[in-house]
C-alpha cells in the first residue's frame, strides 16, 4: 500500500474519530472534549488532503 493511500486512510480515521469526540463533547456538555474533537477532525482533513496530493505526484 502506498504512503498516499495510508495517509488518506489515517486521515479518514481521524476525521471520524474527531467527529465522534466532538458529538460526545456536545452531548456531555464538555467543551474541552468538543474542542479536541474539532481539532482532530480538522487534522484528519489535512492528512487526507496530503494523501490525495501525494497520489497526484506519484503518477
Amino acid at each position: 500500500m502506498s504512503t498516499s493511500t495510508k495517509d488518506e486512510i489515517k486521515g479518514t480515521f481521524h476525521e471520524v474519530k474527531g467527529d465522534t469526540k466532538e458529538k460526545v463533547g456536545q452531548i456531555t456538555n464538555d467543551p474541552d472534549l468538543e474542542a479536541e474533537g474539532k481539532a482532530e477532525h480538522r487534522a484528519g482533513k489535512v492528512e487526507k488532503k496530503i494523501g490525495q496530493i501525494k497520489k497526484v505526484f506519484e503518477k
